[in-house]
């Protein structure tokens, strides 16, 4: 097979990844190709997991078992399954990655979540012997619903079904009928074996049939423009800093990451939830002060006025104001142990802001297979379902397509202080 050498530019776009399938439908492995194809492995790794011992050699990509490069944990290695998320680095010369390796069993979905929650695109394995399986399904209708803006579904071990164009154009229909009727925009399907590299990073000889782009090609074409600057402005407060030294006997700035949107000094603010009115007097940032901060800078800025302002409140834009309400609908995956049930209590985390909300309605649990929503008293481990939270006190939030930073918020069991579920919030 070809081999790729590569020269990394040192100012290049950054592409966040994530990839979710089945047990055993090559995650890791296909993590593993990338990284040996792309220079992304280091000689140690390579020597460390290659399968013929006492040689000194770097192993080729053909000696090595590919897996062993992402699952880090001895008790990955041991069972030859991933357990947590595993973010490995690769590059190319027109762009970087970051790749999340996500865990395929059922039990893990909720690491799934996490690795997926920052990511701009995702490729979903599926196993071409196996077709389109539940946990499949689950992963796809979870990534929807994080609005991750292109899905690339990987039919791979293409090898093991003598490379069928039949085999992966029954897939390839399947999903993008599942994905239509979620929305999903951006799907692309692409015929691949892992193992032995074909549509990876090289095309291979044995899929003439298939004339799009390699995996690699289409990770380097996809669009990766953000618009969260163009968003309205938000900054939680994380904090207040009041030095009190003799230099700055009066200094009070409000400390926080700019979630969405730009501000400049001189720009009028509100803040929430007093509603109280000012104007930005300077921005400050750790190599100085600025005139003009954007998404997802890290500031400080002082107010002309005097307002009490504290960690879990927020400052956005006069006409720019978030929703603010004691009632909230969301979206939620579910990832607690113990189910959660109408009137019980959680504490939501929302941005710098945590509040109590009791559970209100379930007003719908999703069917994975169907997508059809049915009545439920409950949400187990793993199903997803539409929630309804009544707040102790009001929430400043935008909904989820409107803004992903500020519409989501992760559910904490008040006992155990576990996290137990993901929410988007719809309304």
């Amino acid at each position: 097979m070809t081999e790729i050498n590569y020269k990394v530019a040192d100012e290049i776009e950054l592409l966040r990844l994530v990839t979710v399938g089945s047990v055993d439908d090559g995650k890791s492995t296909l993590i593993g190709r990338l990284l040996v194809d792309t220079k992304g492995a280091f000689e140690d790794q390579l020597l460390a997991v290659r399968k013929k011992k006492g040689q000194q050699h770097v192993a080729s990509a053909g000696e090595i078992d590919l897996a062993m490069l992402t699952d880090g944990l001895a008790a990955e290695r041991e069972q030859g399954i991933t357990i947590d998320v595993a973010y490995r680095y690769f590059a190319t010369p027109k762009r970087k990655f970051i790749m999340a390796d996500c865990p395929g069993h059922e039990q893990y979905t909720r690491n799934m979540v996490t690795g997926a929650s920052t990511a701009g695109a995702a490729i979903i394995l599926i196993d071409a012997r196996n077709g389109v399986m539940p946990q499949t399904k689950r992963h796809t209708h979870i990534l929807s619903l994080l609005a991750i803006p292109h899905l690339i579904v990987a039919v791979n071990k293409m090898d093991m079904v003598d490379y069928d164009q039949g085999v992966f154009e029954k897939i390839r229909d399947e999903m993008q009928d599942y994905c239509a009727r979620q929305g999903v925009k951006d799907l692309i399907c692409i015929p691949m074996s892992a193992l032995l590299g074909d549509m990876v990073a090289v095309r291979g000889e044995h899929m003439d049939w298939y004339q799009g782009k390699t995996l690699l090609e289409t990770l380097e074409s996809l669009p990766v423009l953000d618009d969260i600057d163009s968003k309205p402005f938000r900054l939680p407060i994380q904090l207040v800093n009041r030095p009190q030294t003799p230099e700055l006997p009066d200094y009070r700035g409000f400390m926080g990451t700019v979630a969405s949107g730009t501000i400049r000094v001189g720009d009028e603010v509100i803040a929430e939830p007093s509603g109280n009115i000012t104007t930005i007097r300077e921005i400050v940032t750790f190599d100085g002060n600025i005139e003009e901060a954007f998404a997802p800078q890290s500031i400080t800025v002082t107010l002309n006025d005097e307002i009490d302002l504290s960690r879990g409140d927020m400052l956005t834009k006069v006409g720019e104001q978030a929703t603010t309400s004691k009632v909230m609908t969301a979206n939620v995956c579910w990832i607690g142990d113990e189910p959660l049930s109408v009137r019980k209590k959680y504490l939501i985390k929302h941005t710098t802001h945590t509040v109590k909300a009791l559970v209100d309605a379930i007003d719908y649990r999703t069917d994975i297979h169907t997508l059809e929503k049915e009545k439920a008293d409950e949400l187990a481990m793993n199903e997803i379902g539409r929630i309804t939270f009544r707040l102790q006190k009001p929430l400043y939030y935008d909904t989820y397509e409107q803004n992903r930073a500020t519409g989501s918020f992760i559910i904490i069991d008040t006992f155990t202080n576990n996290t137990v579920g993901a929410g988007m919030i719809t309304a």
